[in-house]
């Protein structure tokens, strides 16, 4: 047994040193929640999960201390399914969006698997399947940076330089969809003019082009010359399933989605769509790795291979589990200063993979000073 007797909660914010932008968003913050499940057995589960900025990390928190954390006091953390259950009414408020809820149920389903690999002994990736002990590593750059003394040194050479020479990652994704297609194209041929040919890149329009805008800019990079392993969100949301089907089967390409999901319902129909070669559902958006591996189930089933949006600490453990795993993702440390800061023990890259903890659980060791600078809940 190991019977949840409480949930304790830690927002996280960091300040990045300049806006982020992508096609059609900005990032000023780095935030995620910390959520410890603590058992009666005196195990604990932690975890860190979901990267929402206020007000909307707020909202989160409150679903898990106020709705999530009565329904599964008492319950058994190894009955992880009878756990999962037991939260899901709480996305039955049609009145806020499901995907508020669904974020609170990762960050406690996560700390709940985190402290079934402690009672029994295993890491995660390897009690999910073991199917590997390491996963190769992408970073995620190519953002449209401001012309601002804060963002001197985030060019996107300067990027790749970290990525392949200081870390040694296998490749990129390299962020489009917020420029006119021909402009991002060289863009993309920049970056692959300095990176060489032996690096690869995945392109990720974040939804931001229209279908006939995604098939000039495959035209515009093919016309130098330029493949891509995957096209990323190529369609804007409105477009459904069928832009992102188009794209595929009109540019005769890869074409990956899912982080916009929060559900294997969603997932569902996405493959059977014909919409996708790529899942890239993120278990810390989507309720945990409870409904990501449901997920994965699906994707083996439609021959539908897998990535994880961002959340490496989380994301190389369900890769690595599986046989159809890809690449697991990591921001530069200027973008995602808790991946590259908060976790003590993470390990360097061995030939352009990331090493999965032997350790049980995820297997992670949190800096204590780091949390204490950045929570933002003091009194």
């Amino acid at each position: 047994m190991l019977t949840i007797e409480r949930i304790e909660t830690i927002p996280i914010r960091v300040p990045l040193p300049f806006t982020y932008s992508g096609s059609y968003y900005r990032m000023r913050n780095r935030c995620t929640i910390i959520t410890r499940v603590h058992t009666a057995e005196g195990i604990v589960g932690e975890a860190y999960n979901a990267d929402e900025d206020s007000p909307i990390q707020e909202e989160v928190l409150r679903i898990v201390n106020d709705e999530l954390a009565p329904r599964v006091k008492g319950l058994d953390c190894m009955g992880t399914e009878r756990c999962w259950e037991a939260m899901l009414p709480v996305t039955f408020d049609q009145l806020r969006p499901r995907w508020y809820a669904m974020q609170a149920i990762a960050c406690v389903d996560t700390a709940i698997w985190d402290a079934v690999g402690k009672a029994v002994g295993q890491p995660l990736w390897r009690l999910w399947g073991g199917y590997r002990d390491r996963m190769p590593m992408i970073g995620i750059g190519g953002y449209y940076i401001p012309d601002s003394p804060e963002a001197k040194g985030q060019e996107i050479e300067r990027e790749i330089d970290f990525f392949k020479s200081e870390c040694g990652m296998v490749g990129m994704k390299f962020k489009i969809g917020g420029k006119a297609p021909a402009e991002d194209a060289a863009r993309l041929a920049r970056a692959r003019r300095h990176a060489g040919d032996d690096f690869l890149f995945v392109v990720d329009a974040n939804q931001g082009y229209t279908v006939p805008e995604a098939l000039a800019f495959l035209a515009a990079a093919r016309a130098v010359g330029i493949e891509v392993r995957w096209f990323e969100e190529p369609t804007r949301w409105h477009a459904d399933f069928r832009g992102l089907r188009d794209v595929r089967m009109r540019g005769n390409i890869p074409v990956a989605a899912g982080q916009s999901e929060w559900s294997r319902v969603g997932m569902r129909e996405m493959m059977a769509n014909g919409a996708i070669d790529v899942s890239n559902y993120d278990a810390s958006w989507g309720g945990g790795p409870s409904e990501w591996r449901r997920v994965a189930a699906l994707a083996a089933s439609f021959d539908v291979q897998l990535g994880h949006h961002e959340e490496a600490q989380v994301g190389a453990h369900l890769l690595a589990s599986v046989p159809h795993g890809t690449y697991v993702e990591a921001f530069s440390p200027t973008r995602d200063p808790i991946f590259w800061n908060m976790i003590e023990n993470r390990p360097d890259l061995v030939c352009g993979e990331f090493p999965l903890p032997e350790t049980p659980g995820l297997g992670w060791v949190l800096d204590k000073a780091f949390i204490e600078k950045y929570r933002t809940d003091r009194a």
